[in-house]
């Protein structure tokens, strides 16, 4: 196409220009949010449970303003929609990341598809059972005679929602090392040299999000470090399969 460089896909004879691959990535947005939406529609039905579920660790609630409780229902509805179509939508990603692969590779696709939706929904279990009780019990040990907490729903299903999704995401970690592995932008070595700066990054990291006792920091950090020794460990799996397939090539 004139005016558009051409980007050779691996799994496919015709190349794919750049307004191609632009217009995959507009494809599969689409029906990622397709799917998110139709998600949201039945996470509307189950949205006081999931609701209840949310707000165990704190107890009651108020709201604010009239209007509050009706958004706040949307949005753990549109929060559970997520989780039930991420499937879904973990699998438009790969699908728009497959062209970059080699034949050989693509068919990690499928169990991409499948380690990533578990990863997924492990990490937002474990932020849910053990960071997210950690981290409001610490916030609102700060209560005393004089100061009583009276948090609004809102602001407390927008921190909550958004730690659930985002640990969720972090916990993609390994899958997305084994892949980078694969396109050769990061090595095993790389990761091996980087460990120790990995490893009090992890602890400072859980000493901020825990509460502050030695038992809670332990707690939080020993997960992410078993999630960076999975990276490795997907790493030196990736660099073995792709120096093993690189003959037959």
């Amino acid at each position: 196409m004139p005016g558009s460089p051409d980007v050779t896909t691996q799994t496919g004879s015709k190349p794919m220009g750049l307004l191609d691959h632009l217009e995959e990535l507009r494809k599969r947005i689409f029906y990622s949010l397709i799917a998110v939406g139709v998600g949201a529609v039945g996470g509307f039905f189950v949205a006081q449970r999931v609701l209840d579920l949310l707000t165990r660790p704190v107890g009651n609630l108020v709201f604010l303003s009239p209007s509050e409780a009706l958004v706040v229902q949307l949005k753990v509805a549109l929060v559970a929609g997520t989780l039930v179509v991420s499937p879904v939508v973990f699998y438009q990603f790969w699908r728009f990341v497959r062209p970059a692969l080699r034949r050989n590779e693509a068919k990690y696709v499928t169990w991409a598809v499948t380690l990533s939706t578990l990863f997924f929904l492990g990490g937002v279990a474990f932020a849910y059972f053990i960071m997210v009780p950690f981290a409001m019990k610490f916030l609102l040990s700060w209560e005393s005679e004089k100061l009583h907490a009276m948090i609004s729903i809102s602001n407390y299903v927008n921190t909550v929602g958004a730690f659930l999704l985002a640990t969720g995401l972090i916990f993609q970690m390994p899958v997305v090392i084994f892949f980078l592995t694969k396109l050769r932008v990061v090595t095993p070595r790389l990761l091996l040299k980087g460990q120790r700066v990995a490893i009090v990054v992890i602890f400072i990291v859980a000493a901020i999000v825990s509460p502050p006792d030695v038992f809670s920091q332990v707690v939080m950090a020993v997960p992410m470090l078993v999630l960076f020794y999975l990276s490795l460990l997907g790493s030196f799996l990736a660099a073995g399969r792709r120096r093993a397939e690189e003959p037959r090539e």
